[in-house]
This record gives structure tokens, C-alpha cells and sequence, in this order.
């Protein structure tokens, strides 16, 4: 009987250390409970649930016949797309595809009347350039529906000229006109012209990557760092010769090297495994991931130096996992996020990695070279503020 209220004894002592310390850490409860709920809560008011109209180019001919106002088109494209220019030059449309200044170009054809009368069907050309499945399907979607609303406008003028009073009326050139042709006398043809079209598990692969590599080194290192401070190794740090700033470089060059191990054998499974391609140059590849791993190291270094305890870093760290995951555009486009919330997803590195790598790795280039100005404006900013806070601690202590 002692000895089992002894055991008791012992494990209500163990339950109230550790609720003690859990109270003492109001910040840490506060973070655990509050912190999804306000993820959630930014999430609910920057997401509009209604994806953006995709920019659309209509290139109409002289010989079309076809008029060159925006708003016609725009009625018969409904929401969905959203005529930004209507031209007659087919290059220059191409152009803004190949930009990413339009997401659809779509091209009338030459003469669609004569090739009514004729008993043909006309071919509209439709251009997108999408490497996401999802997208590509959408676009060839909506760019359907505007072929089969072309359709309807090309009977009703062929009307307006007497022709279906032709057909009605049984003439003999009428006749040379087949039913399905009257029917719909144009057909949409779709061209996606983007280097590469991966299925779904493809595409995701190189967002998945980012996503990895930022979870792995904020999380390695802020326990690394915030291991030190409660031990009292920083402490030994303060009395010999090395600084804050040697500190914080040679954790990032380490886990530097062990994140670049695991990304390169992650490229090899997704490029041998799941058959992701590989189009850009492998060192602008390889710039990308070091970029990001240096932006998330500083990340995970600000999250140590803030943290008072390993518990609260882990909570951070799947925090900003968490984030990562709502905001970054690994699920849903940031364009589709109203412009604030867009700008804090701007903030995470992962965010820049995911469209560097699918950019590179299924495109071959990007148009959004910037990006790797902001990862590098990350890392900086990060470790520099880091580095301010851990030399004010030495300090102090």
C-alpha cells in the first residue's frame, strides 16, 4: 500500500512540474490555442472563394468580319475570362502569352463566313500556356464556352444577312450547308503551348520539395539555437572568444550542407520516382534551393532567438508550417487572396521556392525573377535582426 501511494505520489508530483511550467509559459498556451484559430481567421477574410478572371487576348482579322470591341467580347466571355486587348496582331498576342501578361489567346478564324457558306466549319485557335493541370483544364473550359458563344453570334448574323431564310426556305445553295455545320459553324482547337504539361502528382512535386526544405531548416535550427540558450551553452559562448555572429554562420553553413544533401536526393526521387521534369539549367536550380534554405534558416533562427523554450519553437515552427500551407500557393493561388493577405504570404520563403521551382523545374525559366531578390532580402533580414537579438542576450548575460 506504501508503495503504490508512493507511486502516486511521484506521478502527481511529475503532472504538477509539468503543468507549473506549462502556466509559467502563458505565451506558449497562447500561441498553441490562439494560433490556428487566427491562421484560420486570415485565412477566412483574405480568400475571396472566387478565382480570378483569367486575361484573355482575342486576335479577330481584318477579313473576320469580326468587330473589334472589347466589351462584345467581353459579354459573350462572361466572367470567367477577362478581354484585356483585342488586336490583329497574332505576335504580339503570342508575346503576351509567352510573358505571362495573358493567360488565354484565342484567334478567330480568317473568314469565318465564307467558310459557313462553303459548308465548313471554321477553326478558332485557342493558346494557353499552363503547366498546372487544374489550370489548363480550367482555361480549355472557359475558352469552350467563348467558342460556342462565337458560334451563336456568327448564326445570328448569318441570319441577319438572309441566310437562314435560305435554309428555311430550301434554295438550292442552302442545301450545300451540312447540318452540323449550321449548327455550330466554328470549333474551338485548343494549343497549350507551356514546355511541359505534368500530371498532377508532377506538378505538385516541386512545391512539395519548397515546402519541405523550409519546414526542415526552420525547425533544425531554431531547436538547435534555442537548445543552446536553455542549457546554458550560450552562456560558455559569452566568456570565450566567439561572437553572436560566428554563431549564427556556422549553424546556417551546416545545416546549409545537410539541407542541400536532403534536396538533392528529394530532385533524384522526384525526377527517378515520379518522373518531374527538369528544363532549366541545374545551377539556376540549385541557386533557387540554396536561396531558399538560407531565407528559411533566417527564419528559423528568428523563431529561436524569440522562443523562451524548445516546446514554444516547435509551436512556432508548425505555425509558420502551417501558413505555409494555406498562403504559399501550394494549394491555392495567392492571386486569388485579397492584396493584404497576399503580402504577407509574400513574406514566407517557401512562397518565392514554390514558383522558383515549378518555374525552372517544368518551365525552364521564369518571368519572376525577383523572387530570388526577395528570398535573398528574407535571409538577410532575418539573420541580421536574429543576430541583433542574440548579441543583446550575450550581452546581458
Amino acid at each position: 500500500m506504501h508503495a503504490l501511494l508512493a507511486i502516486v505520489i511521484r506521478l502527481l508530483a511529475f503532472v504538477g512540474k509539468e503543468l507549473v511550467e506549462t502556466v509559467r509559459r502563458p505565451g506558449a498556451i497562447v500561441s498553441l490555442v490562439l494560433g490556428p484559430f487566427l491562421i484560420m481567421a486570415v485565412f477566412g477574410l483574405g480568400y475571396s472563394g472566387i478565382k480570378r478572371p483569367l486575361e484573355t487576348v482575342i486576335v479577330a482579322p481584318t477579313t473576320s468580319g469580326l468587330p473589334h470591341d472589347i466589351s462584345a467580347y467581353q459579354e459573350l466571355a462572361g466572367g470567367g475570362l477577362h478581354v484585356s486587348l483585342v488586336t490583329e496582331d497574332r505576335a504580339a498576342a503570342e508575346s503576351q502569352l509567352q510573358a505571362g501578361m495573358a493567360h488565354v489567346v484565342i484567334i478567330a478564324p480568317a473568314d469565318p463566313d465564307a467558310a459557313f457558306k462553303a459548308g465548313q466549319q471554321s477553326v478558332i485557335e485557342v493558346q494557353i500556356d499552363a503547366v498546372d493541370p487544374v489550370a489548363g483544364n480550367y482555361a480549355t473550359f472557359l475558352a469552350s464556352g467563348l467558342a460556342s458563344a462565337v458560334n451563336r453570334e456568327i448564326i445570328k448574323r448569318a441570319a441577319t444577312e438572309g441566310e437562314g431564310y435560305a435554309v428555311a426556305a430550301g434554295q438550292p445553295d442552302a442545301g450545300k450547308i451540312p447540318p452540323d455545320v449550321i449548327a455550330a459553324p466554328t470549333r474551338a482547337e485548343v494549343t497549350n503551348v507551356a514546355p511541359s504539361t505534368p500530371a498532377v502528382l508532377s506538378y505538385f512535386g516541386p512545391a512539395v520539395l519548397a515546402l519541405i526544405l523550409q519546414h526542415l531548416a526552420v525547425t533544425l535550427i531554431a531547436l538547435s539555437l534555442v537548445r543552446e540558450r536553455m542549457s546554458g551553452v550560450i552562456e560558455l559562448f559569452r566568456i570565450s572568444p566567439v561572437s553572436p555572429a560566428e554563431i549564427l554562420i556556422g549553424k546556417v553553413l551546416a545545416y546549409l550542407v545537410l539541407g542541400g544533401a536532403i534536396a538533392a536526393i528529394t530532385v533524384a526521387l522526384l525526377v527517378v520516382g515520379f518522373g518531374v521534369p527538369i528544363l532549366a539549367d541545374p545551377a539556376a536550380i540549385a541557386a533557387a534551393i540554396a536561396l531558399l534554405l538560407v531565407a528559411s534558416l533566417g527564419l528559423g533562427l528568428l523563431i529561436a532567438v524569440l522562443s523562451d523554450s524548445e516546446r514554444q519553437a516547435v509551436q512556432l515552427s508548425l505555425l509558420v508550417l502551417l501558413a505555409s500551407v494555406f498562403f504559399s500557393g501550394f494549394v491555392l493561388s495567392i492571386d486569388e487572396f485579397t492584396p493584404p493577405v497576399r503580402a504577407v504570404a509574400y513574406l514566407l520563403p517557401v512562397t518565392h521556392g514554390i514558383r522558383l521551382l515549378q518555374d525552372l523545374m517544368l518551365r525552364g525559366g521564369t518571368n519572376s525573377s525577383w523572387q530570388f531578390a526577395a528570398l535573398v532580402v528574407i535571409g538577410v533580414v532575418t539573420i541580421t535582426i536574429s543576430w541583433l537579438l542574440l548579441r543583446r542576450g550575450m550581452t546581458k548575460a
